[in-house]
Formats: C-alpha cells, sequence, structure tokens
C-alpha cells in the first residue's frame, strides 16, 4: 500500500488519518501543534514527523486538511514546503476548504515538480469521517487517488479538472450556510409564535423543508447548544466568502450568500467565532442578547 503522510489534524484531519491508519497505511503525521498529532499516533501506531519536509520524504501520497488557504500556501510553498521536498511521481492529495483559484495554482507548481495534484474537499462533517461516509468531491486525475480516499467516503464525484472539486465544495457551502441562516430565523419565528422549536424536526420531516442541517442545528438552536460544536462558525464563514469572491470572480450573482456571510460576522464579532453555527439564532431572540 503507498506510504501516506497527512498534514493537519484538527477536527476533520483527526478522524480522517485515523481511518486511513485503520485502513492498513503505513502513516505519517505533522501538525503545527504536535501535541494533536502524537494523540493519533499513540492510537494507531502512525509516526509524527517534526517537519513538512521530513515527511514529504517519507511517503508516497501527501494529504492536506488544513485551515485555510493561506495555510495549505505555507505549507505547499517555500523553502521547506511540500512542493519544493517532492520528489517526482509523488502525488498530493488536498482535502482542505481552499480557494479554486489558488488550488490551482498550487496544482501548476506541483506539476512543474513532476508532482500531481486532486483536490478533494468534502462534506458530512466530523460524523461523515468517524463513519467514513463523506461525499468526496474531487477535480484533476481521481482515479490515482481513489484507492486512497475509499476508506473516507461513501462517494467519491469527479467534477472535472483540477480546482472544480472546490468549485463544488463552496457550492455546498454557500447552499448550507444560506440555510443556516433560514433555520436560524424560522426558529426565531416558531418561539416568537409560540411554538416549541424543538419539536420542529419531527414535524417537518420528510417534507420538502427536511434536510441534513435542518436536523442538526434546529434542536441546537432551540437548546441554545452551542458548545463542544462538530464544526466552527468561522469555518462557515470563511467558506461563504470564498463562495462570494468565486462569484465575484465569475460575474455570477451571489446576493444570499453574501447577506448569510453578513449575518455570521456580526457573531463573530461578538467573539463566538468558535461555537457551533448554531449560535446565529442569536440574531433574532432578545432573550439570549446578553449571553
Amino acid at each position: 500500500m503507498p506510504r501516506l503522510g497527512f498534514i493537519g489534524i484538527g477536527l476533520m484531519g483527526d478522524p480522517l488519518s485515523r481511518r486511513l491508519a485503520e485502513a492498513g497505511h503505513p502513516l505519517t503525521l505533522y501538525n503545527r501543534t504536535r501535541a494533536k498529532a502524537e494523540v493519533v499516533a499513540a492510537d494507531t501506531g502512525a509516526r509524527v514527523a517534526d517537519s513538512v519536509a521530513e515527511l514529504t520524504a517519507e511517503v508516497d501520497v501527501i494529504l492536506s486538511c488544513v485551515a485555510n488557504t493561506e495555510v495549505l500556501r505555507e505549507v505547499m510553498l517555500g523553502s521547506e514546503g511540500v512542493i519544493a521536498r517532492a520528489r517526482p511521481g509523488q502525488r498530493i492529495i488536498d482535502m482542505t476548504s481552499a480557494d479554486p483559484a489558488a488550488t490551482r495554482e498550487l496544482a501548476q507548481a506541483a506539476s512543474e515538480a513532476g508532482v500531481s495534484w486532486v483536490d478533494a474537499p468534502v462534506s458530512g462533517g466530523v460524523a461523515g469521517a468517524e463513519a467514513g461516509s463523506l461525499a468526496i468531491m474531487c477535480g484533476g486525475d481521481v482515479e490515482a487517488a481513489r484507492e486512497v480516499l475509499a476508506p473516507l467516503a461513501s462517494r467519491i464525484t469527479h467534477m472535472g479538472p483540477v480546482g472544480s472539486g472546490q468549485v463544488t465544495k463552496l457550492c455546498n457551502q454557500l447552499l448550507v450556510g444560506c440555510t443556516t441562516a433560514a433555520i436560524a430565523e424560522m426558529v426565531a419565528l416558531a418561539e416568537a409564535s409560540g411554538v416549541d422549536a424543538s419539536r420542529l424536526p419531527d414535524a417537518l420531516a420528510g417534507g420538502f423543508a427536511d434536510s441534513t442541517p435542518f436536523r442538526m442545528l434546529t434542536p441546537r438552536m432551540a437548546s441554545r447548544d452551542f458548545e463542544a460544536p462538530s464544526w466552527h462558525l468561522r469555518t462557515l464563514l470563511k467558506d461563504v466568502d470564498m463562495a462570494t469572491a468565486q462569484g465575484h470572480r465569475q460575474s455570477s450573482a451571489t446576493p444570499m450568500a453574501a447577506l448569510a456571510a453578513q449575518l455570521m460576522r456580526s457573531r463573530l464579532a461578538r467573539g463566538e467565532g468558535e461555537k457551533d453555527p448554531a449560535t446565529l439564532i442569536r440574531l433574532y431572540r432578545d432573550d439570549d442578547a446578553q449571553h
């Protein structure tokens, strides 16, 4: 089996790297906060590298799942980055939710070094990563990546050339972001009208309004449960901002996404970026204004 290196042991990187280890791949980990990688290594037998360069030198395939496009650039470029240290024939599979234009630039730099690039962002959250049931949307030569990605996904879809996976993920996040804002408005309306919002998922199950975000977010909004999130408001905002930027790039209007981003930004200004996106309910309910 190919030797894998995994860069970025965060909310998603932790369960993803564990599943790859369970699938039998020799695995090397790198994370800026080394302790997070050491926890996974202790449980799986993976090795922890001291640097990106060290990881790159000892693996066949480099997977990355980092916080944002800026961190991805930092990991990939520079004298100690993946691309500078890579060998011709190695492969990069990037699972970060990153900017499509930056992805194409990085893939071109990798290609000039003889290294292939597949962008493979995911949908399904931490639960999907733990269960190996993610939807993975890919750009580039996905056939070369299927064997590696198979333990992580229930569905792997090739969307086109490099960058197409990232565009698809932005479409996903645009819809999720706008839906999150609408769910907060809906829960607030129900409560203001004297309806128990916690009963809405049962009442609307199977109808046109039903969805995974609806089933996840409505109970958390109704109970004001914003702690221990499986995803962060700041991350959703980052992706919706990238979707609006892609809209500007392509002269494609994104007014609803722009409004959702502004609503989220107002909660970040209140220091709630690390909380669950369910915190958007606080935009509407005065009884939570001081929390």
